[in-house]
Order: C-alpha cells, then structure tokens, then sequence
C-alpha cells in the first residue's frame, strides 16, 4: 500500500541548529501519529515541512505520491495547527472562520456553527477574539482545522489551555475524526493523549524519529 506521506532522506537544520539528518519514514493513511520530543527537538519543524511551509534541506517529502516543491508547493486537504494561530482579534470566533471559509468556499454558515458547537465554543457568543481566554483561542485554532473535512491533521499542542473537560471533549472528537478515516498527527506534552489517541507514537532523537509504539 502507498504511503499517505513520506520523507526520504530528509535533512533539516533551524536557525543554524542541526534538527535532522538523513532521515527517513513513511506513514499510512487512517491512523493516529504521536510525535514526542523536548522543546525545540524539531517537532514542529517537521509538521511544517510535511505540509510545505518549508522544505527540507536535503531529501524530499512525498504527500499522496507526489513530490512537495516540485509542482506542488501546499498539499491538499490538511487541517493545520502549528505555532499560535493569528486571528482578527476585534472579530468574533465565528466571524475569523467566516473570512477563512471564504478562501475556498467549501463550507456554509451552517457548517461553521455545527463545528464551533463540536469543540465547545457558542457560535452565538458576540465576545471579540482578542478578548478570548487561551483554551477558547485553542477551540477556535481547532474549528478551523477541521470545519472543511480535512483529511490529514497536523495538531501541534492541541490540548494547550484546555480545562479537563475541553480536553475530553477534543480526544472524543479526534477518535470520531479518526473513525471517518481522517490521518491525524499531534503533540503533547502530556503521556495521558498521547497513550490514549495514538496508533503509533515516535520520538525525535539523535536527529531523527525513533518508534515507540
């Protein structure tokens, strides 16, 4: 079976520091990926390379057979959480997913409330983003990853600021994102998601990624 997503002999460094060399993996499509590492190991260097906002220094990434940077420079249908989000801060959650929407136009006003409502937030509060506290930002970061169906995530920090219950609710989600066939890959600094969500867990070590599971 073809991989969903490959790196062939990737080599990698970051503002002058070595993160990767020579590396090489594959990951299938319909599972869920944990990927564990200390602060600043390259974890979310490698989301970014595997959904082509930067490229490896050496090897290639191959997304559904092809070639990242050769004549595609953005994969499709990712969902993507990488960093911190930038939102409109003096517009609504609902009015930022709007403007987002509107880039391809997939989704209706509909769709974007069903989603708001999955992850916890009221598409009816009129509080401006600005004014949103952290777990409410990380909802919001959430929505906007899935509320086009996408079929691959990249969820660096998902469960960052969430309240326990938040958190229960977003593992809920991803295994019934996962149930639809949706690939998944996420970080956390807490071993409790990592062992309950993940199919396969790996470790960024001595400049690539170590199986743990």
């Amino acid at each position: 079976m073809m991989s969903l997503i490959e790196l062939r002999n990737v080599s990698k460094s970051f503002k002058g520091l070595s993160l990767f060399e020579n590396l090489s993996v594959s990951f299938e499509k319909g599972k869920i990926y944990g990927i564990v590492g200390h602060n600043g190991s390259g974890k979310s260097v490698l989301f970014k390379m595997m959904c082509g906002f930067v490229f490896p220094d050496q090897g290639s990434v191959i997304v559904n057979g092809e070639e990242l940077g050769k004549n595609k420079r953005f994969p499709e249908n990712f969902g993507i959480i990488i960093d911190k989000p930038g939102y409109l801060g003096d517009k609504t959650g609902f009015e930022n997913l709007r403007y987002l929407a509107d880039i391809q136009n997939k989704i209706s006003d509909e769709k974007i409330k069903e989603i708001l409502e999955k992850v916890g937030l009221s598409h009816t509060i009129m509080q401006k983003v600005k004014n949103y506290s952290l777990g409410m930002k990380q909802k919001l970061a959430i929505a906007q990853a899935i509320m086009e169906d996408q079929e691959i995530l990249l969820l660096d920090e998902p469960f960052n600021g969430l309240d326990v219950d938040s958190v229960e609710n977003i593992r809920d989600l991803l295994k019934s994102l996962n149930n639809q066939g949706k690939t998944i890959f996420l970080t956390s600094h807490n071993n409790e998601d990592i062992d309950i969500l993940c199919d396969h867990v790996f470790r960024v070590r001595n400049y690539s990624l170590e199986q743990l599971k």
